[in-house]
């Protein structure tokens, strides 16, 4: 197993109330395998994969990466396991505003020490299809542009698991396919693990397994295969 949640609680606090979202969350996802998680919205998807990355520590229960308790180490810990083993594509790019599209890309491969970085990071954009808009601002570019950058950044570094959270929420329907298509495609090659957040019935049966969170727990649905 690459990736496991075991037995995970989450909850927030509004005023007095304190509104649990995750209740006991258990599943795993092992190498090369793509696991959709479906809900609703406000279901907590977003909220599981912050947790998943690292970005936030449960309040029960354990996230284990290459079987390391990832979710017991300290912030800094957490930040270097998660730049050598996860890469993560949001649904609003993230990209820093004064860099280009190269150096975006490149600026994460050279945080986490990535040998040849640039040349990699030019055969990635080159692979995304934005060779010839390598030297672009992010807002020179479109918003397919910047998700297939934000694609790149996530696997400049190899990473055994890509964490992608409504990639194609934010994009037209044209734009929204032809990422998704890439983010499939470019995983498979690697043979990366894949955990793909989605509230789309159809992009979750592109998966090799899908999970429902309902209630603050995930049910497996029937193969999608």
């Amino acid at each position: 197993m690459i990736l496991e949640a075991n037995k995970i609680y989450h909850s927030y606090t509004q005023g007095k109330n304190k509104l649990e979202i995750l209740k006991g969350v258990d599943f795993f996802i092992s190498g090369g395998e793509t696991l959709s998680i479906m809900g609703k919205s406000g279901s907590g998807k977003s909220t599981l994969l912050n947790l998943l990355a690292g970005l936030m520590k449960p309040d029960e229960g354990e996230v284990r990466v290459d079987q390391e308790d990832f979710s017991a180490l300290s912030d800094s810990q957490r930040t270097k396991v998660r730049g050598e083993k996860l890469g993560v594509v949001f649904q609003q790019f993230h990209l820093l505003p004064h860099l280009s599209a190269l150096e975006n890309v490149n600026f994460a491969a050279r945080v986490n020490n990535i040998s040849n970085s640039m040349q990699k990071s030019e055969r990635l954009l080159q692979r995304v299809g934005l060779k010839d808009r390598a030297y672009h601002l992010p807002h020179e570019l479109s918003g397919g542009e910047m998700q297939r950058v934000a694609v790149a950044r996530a696997l400049v570094t190899n990473p055994k698991v890509i964490l992608a959270d409504e990639p194609s929420g934010s994009l037209d329907e044209k734009n929204s396919q032809e990422v998704v298509d890439l983010i499939f495609d470019l995983v498979r090659e690697n043979n990366t693990s894949l955990i793909f957040v989605t509230h789309d019935e159809d992009l979750a049966k592109r998966c090799d397994r899908c999970l429902t969170l309902d209630g603050g727990v995930l049910h497996e649905a029937a193969s999608t295969n």
